[in-house]
């Protein structure tokens, strides 16, 4: 996430030109300068209009942040610090871990498989003596 641009050794690298920052009052921690510093930060980036992704990525990021996205813009803010450097610091890490996560090759599927004849049995065996237990503390009914 630094002045580069495309992907270095595999890795998605935003482009600083494209990332836009937003800073205003916390109502966090700070003391007496809470009033005054503009410790909360908003980190955007514009998923849809950006220059470093490739269609099939594009597509990706898209619907797995579907949720997360304005007209395209994905934006985190981030305001747990009292200094400004530290939220920057905690907002790039946010989104680099959204963007990261989002990016991430789906996951193969499963082949389904079938239950084995000792678990089935073994799964109405634990039933049965549950279902005991339990009726030694019915009322009888004589």
């Amino acid at each position: 996430m630094t002045g580069r641009s495309g992907r270095a050794a595999g890795r998605l690298v935003l482009p600083a030109e494209e990332l836009r920052w937003r800073f205003s009052r916390s109502s966090g921690p700070g003391g007496q300068g809470v009033n005054t510093a503009d410790s909360r930060v908003e980190l955007s980036w514009d998923v849809a209009g950006s220059r470093v992704l490739d269609e099939p990525l594009r597509e990706r990021l898209l619907l797995a942040l579907e949720g997360r996205l304005v007209d395209g813009v994905l934006t985190v803010a981030a305001a747990q610090h009292r200094q400004q450097r530290r939220n920057r610091s905690a907002a790039r890490d946010r989104i680099a871990a959204l963007v990261a996560s989002a990016a991430a090759p789906p996951a193969p599927a499963r082949r389904p498989t079938r239950i084995s004849a000792g678990a089935r049995r073994r799964r109405t065996e634990a039933k049965q003596s549950r279902s005991s237990t339990k009726a030694l503390r019915r009322r009888p009914d004589w």
